[in-house]
């Protein structure tokens, strides 16, 4: 298996180590609650350094992005990021992703850990114009402050003014020292907070340094347990629970991300138009526990005559509502909010209700 950069630092931690995706990462450090309520009310840092980067280039750059990603990257201007996914050519997704506009000629994706490989032979079967693609993520490594405190201790670390870098924006400065770094206002928590990304070399005294800056503000290290509870708390999907080779943008309620504009001939255009306007025969939907019970992945969803409707592509006990809460794809017709669905836990039909996303 991988090992990040920071794969020494995690064990002096005491983090719990597990597989994920290829590499060996921490999934906990002082408990997945304590963690999940550090990021929601202080800060926390997260390793993620196993994300993928791929670097576009050349004059062929932002047509080669148009074609192969469902959101519209003409609309970027450098500076700016925006989410998107790879529609896979059959009405499925190969991957989610983060766009980033470095300028005219230079974009920079950033891609799933445990799609990689997937991702980057779906890009060069796909490049019949003569992007340059460079895959760089052996050389970069990423870590994820987040929290409500996040700004005030990085402050500390950058002349950059990072109240000037809006949500979805980024800025390459110098962090601790270190030139060249770049500081995007994104995340995986709604928490708030800025992902930095620099080469592996200056990993282990970027740590060091937003570590020493966060130590009145409570810093701590976040594990991959917390990451998911708190993405689901904020209805972020997951790869390979609640999108993938299988299911379109508009399914997934991603339709935000699924653009057609005229100077846009994407990978599976026509087919995603069709689904806009005639609609799709099931939906992912959130939904909260009325009854006691946490679901999970694959647990099935049941009406109240126990026909199955549907199954649960993720679900937690949220640590801020205190009770549980899921992603499921659902028939259309018991789709809409507050309809009461049940899902089936160890042979109980146990209550539970459509609602909004986020959940908090």
């Amino acid at each position: 298996m991988i090992r990040t950069p920071f794969y020494d630092i995690h064990k002096r931690y005491n983090a719990k180590i597990v597989e994920f995706a290829g590499f060996e990462m921490p999934v906990e450090y002082t408990g997945i609650k304590d963690e999940h309520m550090t990021v929601r009310n202080n800060a926390g840092v997260f390793d993620v350094s196993h994300m993928g980067e791929i670097w576009v280039k050349g004059s062929y750059a932002l047509p080669f992005i148009q074609k192969v990603t469902s959101n519209d990257a003409s609309v970027l201007l450098p500076g700016q990021a925006q989410y998107s996914c790879f529609p896979n050519g059959k009405g499925g997704i190969v991957d989610d992703l983060l766009v980033y506009n470095f300028g005219s000629e230079k974009y920079l994706l950033v891609v799933n850990a445990s799609n990689i490989q997937k991702d980057w032979d779906w890009l060069v079967s796909q490049n019949d114009m003569g992007a340059t693609l460079e895959n760089a993520s052996d050389k970069i490594s990423q870590l994820a402050v987040q929290g409500p405190k996040a700004l005030q201790i990085l402050q500390k670390l950058t002349e950059t003014d990072l109240s000037a870098i809006k949500y979805y924006t980024f800025n390459v400065g110098s962090i601790a020292g270190i030139a060249d770094v770049i500081i995007s206002a994104t995340g995986y928590t709604g928490a708030g907070g800025f992902e930095l990304y620099f080469y592996n070399q200056f990993a282990e005294e970027i740590w060091e340094a937003i570590f020493e800056a966060g130590k009145e503000e409570g810093i701590k290290p976040i594990g991959l347990g917390a990451r998911d509870t708190l993405r689901l708390e904020m209805g972020y999907c997951l790869y390979g629970n609640d999108i993938d080779d299988s299911t379109s943008s508009i399914e997934a309620g991603l339709g935000w991300i699924t653009k057609f504009p005229d100077n846009k001939n994407s990978i599976d255009k026509e087919l995603l138009l069709k689904q806009k306007f005639d609609g799709v025969t099931r939906k992912l939907r959130g939904f909260e526990m009325i009854d006691r019970g946490i679901p999970r992945h694959g647990y099935e969803i049941v009406d109240a005559e126990g026909i199955i409707i549907g199954v649960v592509t993720s679900g937690t006990q949220s640590p801020v509502l205190e009770k549980g809460i899921g992603m499921g794809y659902i028939q259309k017709d018991f789709s809409g909010l507050g309809t009461e669905i049940y899902i089936l836990v160890r042979n109980k039909h146990l209550k539970a209700r459509v609602v909004n996303m986020p959940f908090i």
